[in-house]
């Protein structure tokens, strides 16, 4: 199988690479034995890193099923009520990629740790904000918090966990993303239909606090991690290389556009079926979020779908899921709507897991930048895709909505298309020509 999922070969990462951004004054690690399954630590790890994504999506998206209520508490339409998500990713996209930086001088440990610890904090003082443009704030407080978790983590497994295994365990930390989005989701619309979405929050909050007090405890020390001082200027040069990298680049945009889909579907479904035919609760419109649970299955699998596809094939195979979601949630029953939602889902979470855990996997040095790049444009996409979903929706309804997931789709399917012929004309310039 073709070891690049768009067209260029991967580099399997050593976990001693130096990362360029910072000058290292500890003594290499590489001795360290990796993590791997059946070794001690893997399963704490697992455990800890599942409890952070859980917390974290949790938290960035915990208005997104709430967005009916909110607009009506502050009269606003679902353009304005949208920035109460896209301002917690779209300040995480921002704030992500300096984070990743200083990871690499604290430890990817510290940073998460204190990530996670400052989201809560924020997360519990939410639910009082007294206005919209207030909750708006300290959502956008909350999102840059929540920055210094995603690319730590990705660089925390590329460094501790063996090559071979780092699909599958970035896989769980993905899947701990969509058990967070799914229970977030679940618990904020029961707990809004019995006492309102500022008791909804709170008890996001709360759950996000037991989250990070387990991971806390759970998580091992980095043993391969490799401390140095800031080098801002070698910052900038390892930023511009890896922008300068087709494959990185082009895995970048794939994870803009599957997060734009995602991003539009969910943050507008709640606004389709509280209206005609539907007119559901907002306790059941939570419970739709259950369909994260086949986003939890899909991510985990990653791994073995690339394994017997290939990673260009697992995406194509994603994206193609997605696209018939999308088509499906235009029928007026329910069963194909919910339908239509865990093709989505399913599909979103497999090409996120096969996108970010190739960008761990190229990067040869400044691992840390290279995910955080990937998780800016990942998140400016879910940022873009809430926002431009809403006013989409606004516009023509959901069928409007739809056409923006599927003009995002195409992009994924162009890109991977153009990935294929780039990796084609490179083995044959690899065979000498024949006379």
């Amino acid at each position: 199988m073709p070891p690049a999922d768009t067209g260029a070969s991967t580099v399997v990462v050593g976990a001693s690479a130096p990362s360029s951004p910072v000058t290292t004054t500890a003594a290499p690690a590489s001795t360290h034995e990796r993590l791997e399954p059946g070794r001690p630590g893997y399963r704490r790890m697992s455990f800890a890193l599942f409890a952070a994504g859980v917390a974290a999506f949790a938290l960035l998206y915990s208005t997104q099923a709430l967005l009916p209520a909110v607009s009506a508490s502050f009269d606003a339409t679902a353009g304005q009520a949208s920035w109460t998500v896209s301002a917690a990713t779209g300040a995480l996209a921002l704030f992500v990629l300096p984070l990743s930086a200083l990871s690499e001088r604290f430890g990817r440990r510290q940073m998460m740790t204190a990530s996670l610890a400052v989201a809560v904090l924020v997360g519990l003082l939410v639910p009082f904000a007294p206005s919209m443009g207030a909750l708006i704030a300290l959502r956008a407080v909350q999102g840059a918090a929540l920055a210094g978790l995603p690319a730590s983590a990705m660089a925390y497994l590329a460094e501790e966990v063996r090559p071979k295994a780092l699909i599958a365990a970035i896989g769980l930390f993905v899947a701990g993303n969509s058990i967070g989005g799914m229970s977030g989701r679940i618990l904020t619309g029961w707990v809004a239909q019995a006492w309102g979405w500022r008791a909804a929050l709170a008890a996001v909050g709360l759950l996000a606090l037991a989250c990070a007090v387990a991971f806390h405890f759970l998580i091992p020390k980095a043993k391969n991690f490799r401390p140095g001082s800031l080098n801002p200027k070698a910052l900038a040069k390892t930023v511009v290389t890896h922008l300068g990298n087709p494959l990185l680049v082009r895995l970048y945009a794939i994870g803009a556009l599957f997060m734009t889909v995602f991003g539009a579907v969910y943050t507008v479904i709640g606004y389709r079926l509280v209206e005609e035919p539907f007119s559901l609760p907002q306790g059941v419109i939570g419970s739709i979020f259950l369909v994260y649970l086949v986003g939890t299955v899909s991510s985990a699998a990653a791994g073995r779908l690339v394994a017997r596809l290939g990673r260009r094939g697992a995406l194509y195979l994603a994206v193609s899921t997605t696209a018939a979601g999308l088509l499906l949630s235009l029928a007026d029953q329910l069963a194909a709507v919910l339908l239509g939602l865990v093709l989505i889902t399913a599909g979103f979470f497999a090409g996120h897991a096969v996108a970010s855990s190739s960008v761990s996997r190229t990067a040869t040095e400044g691992r840390a930048q290279a995910s955080a790049l990937y998780q800016s444009a990942y998140y400016l996409g879910s940022s873009a895709g809430g926002t431009l979903g809403a006013v989409a929706f606004h516009a023509g309804g959901w069928a409007a909505t739809v056409a923006l997931g599927l003009l995002a789709v195409l992009g994924v399917v162009s890109i991977t298309l153009y990935g294929t012929r780039v990796a084609r004309a490179e083995r044959r310039a690899l065979v000498p020509a024949t006379r």
